[in-house]
This record gives C-alpha cells, structure tokens and sequence, in this order.
C-alpha cells in the first residue's frame, strides 16, 4: 500500500510541476495584470469596497447578506495557505516568495473584483428562490460554452476535497498531535462531527458561523504577528531587504536551505499565493452569487477584499515573521515543509508564537473546511442536480477525517493539481468576458452610481 501511496504521489509531483510551470505562471499573473490596467488599478477603491462589505443591501434578491457572503469567502480563504502554503513556499523558493506571494495578492484583487462580478451577473435563482451562480454559469450563460462550463464544475467537486477538506484537517491534526499529543484519529474525528453539525444547515447556518467567526479570527492572528514582529524590530529592515533581493536574484543555499533559482522562487511564491487568496481560481464567485446585492458591481468590490485582507495583510505578516525568524535556512530546514516549519518559528519568537500559531490554524482550517463545502456543493448541484447535494454532504465529512491521517505530500500535491485544472476554465472565462465585466464597471461605478448611492445612504443614517 505504501509503495502504491508513494507513486501516486510521485506522479501528482510529477503533474503539479506540470500544471505550475511557466504557462500557468504567466497566465495567472497576466491576467492579474490586464485586469489591474482594464480595469483602471480597481484596487484604488478597496477603501469604498471595506465600506460596502459592512453594508446590508435587505432590500435585494440572495440568499445571505454582502457580509455574510463575503465572511463565507474569507472562511474558504484564508486557511492553512495563509500559515502553512506561506511557510511551503519559503522553505522551497527561499525568502523571495513571500514578495511573490503578496505581489500575486495585490495583482489579485482585481482578478477577484472581476471573478465576482460575472458570478452575480449570470446568477440564476432557482424553484425554490436560492441563488446559484459561479463559473460554470458564466461558461454556459454568458459563453454559450456550458461543456466548459461542466469541466470547471467538476474540477470544483473534487478539487474541494483537496484544498477546501483534507489539506486542512490534515494540517490541524499535524498541529495537534505536536502540541497536544492527539493521534490524528482523536483530532479528526472531533473536526469531523464539529464540520457536520455545520454543513447540515447549508449556506444560512455556514454565513451565520462565519460571520461569527471570521472577524475574531483575523483579528486575533493578525495582532498576535503584529506583536510577534515587535519583540524583534531590529532584525525586521534586514529581512525585508532579504525577502526583496532574493525575489529578484533566487536564494543561494544556506544552512540547511537548499537553494532556489529564480524562477523557484516565482512559482512557489505565486502557486502559493493562488492557494492562499484564490484569486482566479473561480471558487468565490460561488458564494457571491448567494449575496443580496442591487448590482454586480457592489458585491465585486465587497468580493475584492478578500484578497486584500487574505493576502496583502494576513500572508504578508506570516511570510514576515517566517523570515524573521531565521528557521527557513536551519540544518533541520530543509527537510521541513508546513506545519512543521511554521511550529518552529512561532516557537522560537515569543511564548505568545505558539498560541497565536494554534488559534489561528484552528480556527483557520475549521472555517475553511465548511467555506469549501459550500462551494463543492453547488458544484456538485449544476452537474447532478439537487438530490446530489446529502451524498455529496457526506463524503465531505467522511473526508475530514481521511485527511486528517493520510500523508502531507499527497494531499499537497493533489490539491495544487486540482488548482490548476480549476483556474484554466475560469480564467478562460474571465478573459473572454473581460468588455461584460468593464461595461458593468463603466455603468455602476466609473459613473459615480455607487459612490451617489452611498452618500444618499450617508444622508439617510
């Protein structure tokens, strides 16, 4: 069994180096980059977009309030990238991929403005009055491409198990039993009925747990590394030359850092940095389709900043304290990937490290893991059609737990395969619909219609 484990592991390496090469690369940071000029630098908004995302729009059509949905989003973000993919990166490309990871985060946002903008355009609400949306229907309604539209949604229905599911009960379990001496059966079996109790309400209950949740989370993480860095300003101007010179130059090898050329350290920081923010990969579209919104263009801007607070805040901080540190060029280094790596570093900062280190991962995967759900789920549905959604319920448990003991590689390698397969179609998608997506952003905000909307609504309050 383990030699069959380990050929398909070398083969999902095999695929993932594939997928991640210079094609990918190129094309995920070049449509960062045409939308980002398209769409005149969309990020100078992200100041109006905090605004909205704490407004509610009752008054529309959805199934969750613009908070609400992008709370779900933020849960299905910010997870195990932000902590463990950061700390991958860096022990595989060097220092220089944190800048490559943030830089795919700032890019990102209009990516994911874009991204969510055709999800609530080509939504449709069903019988029963829930709202659908994502990719797949931006294939099929906007494209006329719905066999396009059928690939992304099944690269979405399984792709979730990977980087939605088991990387993250896998994650978690590895931190428990350092830290507390679980076995992976004992932390995975809790996570599992914790996940089940959640997922059976469907998108009301997870936007309830996550509005609840993922405020306090981000927050407490955030501090806690702000804190972290602190205790060590005077290291902390050393490490951003660090992390600035070896994007651009590689990393020679160190301690028991290996080395990286160039182009490592660009495909891990960007490989990472999609895993961490999603940006392109067409996942939060999903749920931005359920929001209540008057206009596509309110619940893009809303979308946006999830990038923004998962990647240009939360990833920028772990890739800072990482380097800091120093643990990333130690001789026990350069077998050290994940959590493990991460597990040091917080370690060796402060005694507060290993609390914000365990919160923050709890909290991060628990989120995430019923964030994803939602997204396989709906899916699932465009495919199969309703009474796919209980089996499909599930499996999602059951997979919790697999993750949760099988091994790191494994689940890594397949969740960056399946990435990859997800983001082509969706990214195809975003491209041929790019003068849809400036059009709407002509008519709601370069006209100054949302801005007139809020000072109306100032007045009002």
């Amino acid at each position: 069994m383990e030699e069959i484990v380990a050929q398909v592991d070398k083969f999902l390496a095999w695929l993932s180096g594939y997928l991640w090469g210079w094609p990918m690369v190129v094309l995920l940071l070049g449509t960062h980059l045409f939308f980002t000029i398209r769409l005149k630098f969309i990020q100078r908004y992200t100041g109006l977009a905090i605004k909205l995302s704490f407004r509610r729009d009752g008054q529309s059509e959805g199934d969750v309030s613009q908070f609400g949905a992008l709370t779900t989003a933020l849960a299905a973000t910010i997870g195990t990238g932000n902590i463990v993919g950061v700390a991958t990166a860096v022990s595989l490309g060097g220092p220089g991929a944190v800048l490559w990871c943030w830089l795919t985060g700032v890019f990102g946002i209009a990516t994911k403005y874009a991204e969510a903008l055709l999800g609530v355009k080509y939504r449709v609400k069903t019988a029963s009055g829930t709202m659908l949306g994502g990719p797949m229907y931006a294939l099929e309604r906007g494209l006329g491409m719905k066999w396009l539209g059928v690939l992304f949604a099944i690269f979405t229905a399984i792709a979730a198990f990977g980087i939605g599911n088991m990387v993250q009960s896998n994650a978690i379990a590895k931190l428990t039993g350092r830290t507390f001496g679980l076995s992976p059966w004992a932390s995975g079996a809790a996570l599992t009925f914790v996940v089940g109790l959640v997922i059976l309400g469907g998108i009301r209950w997870i936007a309830r747990v996550c509005e609840g949740i993922v405020p306090f989370m981000a927050i407490f993480y955030v501090v806690g590394c702000v804190v972290i860095l602190c205790t060590s300003l005077s290291s902390l101007p050393d490490t951003l030359w660090l992390i600035l010179r070896s994007a651009f130059t590689g990393q020679a090898a160190a301690g028991g850092f290996a080395g990286a050329s160039v182009s490592a350290v660009i495909r891990w920081g960007v490989a990472r940095g999609l895993f961490s923010n999603e940006s392109g990969l067409g996942s939060a579209p999903i749920v931005a389709a359920a929001a209540q919104t008057r206009n596509p263009v309110r619940q893009a801007l809303v979308s946006s900043t999830g990038t923004f607070w998962d990647t240009v805040i939360v990833c920028a901080l772990t890739g800072l304290v990482l380097v800091n540190t120093g643990v990333w060029n130690h001789p026990t280094a350069a077998g050290e990937a994940g959590v493990q790596l991460t597990r040091e570093a917080f370690d060796s900062v402060h005694s507060l490290g290993p609390i914000v280190l365990t919160v923050g991962l709890l909290t991060f995967v628990f989120t995430t893991i019923i964030g994803w759900e939602y997204y396989g789920e709906r899916a699932a549905e465009y495919l199969l059609g309703r009474a796919v959604i209980w089996p499909y319920r599930l499996a999602w448990v059951l997979a919790v737990l697999v993750g949760a003991v099988v091994s790191v590689p494994v689940v890594w390698n397949f969740a960056d395969v399946a990435n990859a397969l997800m983001a082509i179609p969706n990214l195809i998608a975003l491209l041929l619909l790019h003068k849809v997506i400036v059009a709407e952003t002509e008519r709601f905000l370069w006209s100054g219609h949302i801005e007139e909307e809020e000072a109306r609504g100032s007045a009002a309050r």
